[in-house]
């Protein structure tokens, strides 16, 4: 497994685009960006048996993320949806933690869009609304890959961890926090 280091592309003007609020008819088309970005976006630090593995499960749509208020997506003019991610209170794993602390989730880009800042101005939105939220602290499980963006945008690492998506099926990452 190598790590690739983080590099972004010199930026490209993104698509026409609108940030707006995620729904839940936005389940299918969000599961079809999150499969196609994590395949392509993933693929040089992950070992391919797990990434094969691992996409049926990371590349699905939370719908209780659809529902939350800090999660977004990136809308093309087209209306095909080209980034997601955001913010809630519950972890991962459905656990809430301390009540000003909360959790980066599902953040995505489009392979064709990576490298244009679209991901960026995602979590830098993120970032405002949980401070405004009452929020301390963000944490995130950030892929292997994503662990370079996160630190340009603040986030500290606390350490790699195995996450354990089925049995048998453990899948790295790092585990990030930033002070807002």
């Amino acid at each position: 497994m190598t790590r690739t280091p983080y590099n972004p592309r010199p930026a490209q003007a993104p698509p026409p685009f609108a940030l707006r609020p995620a729904r839940a008819g936005d389940e299918a088309s969000l599961s079809a960006l999150l499969t196609r970005s994590y395949r392509a976006l993933l693929a040089p630090d992950y070992d391919p048996d797990v990434l094969r593995d691992a996409l049926p499960i990371i590349g699905q749509a939370n719908a209780d993320l659809l529902r939350a208020p800090g999660y977004v997506v990136a809308e093309a003019g087209d209306g095909d949806l080209i980034a997601a991610g955001g913010w809630t209170w519950q972890g991962p794993a459905g656990a809430a933690g301390p009540i000003d602390w909360g959790h980066v989730r599902h953040v995505a880009t489009d392979p064709a869009h990576a490298g244009q800042g679209i991901g960026r101005l995602i979590i830098e939105q993120t970032l405002d609304h949980a401070r405004a939220s009452g929020m301390r602290v963000l944490s995130c499980l950030s892929t292997l890959t994503a662990r370079r963006f996160y630190a340009a945008l603040g986030f500290v690492a606390q350490g790699e961890v195995d996450l354990s998506l089925a049995p048998g099926l453990r899948f790295p990452a790092v585990e990030m926090h930033r002070v807002l």
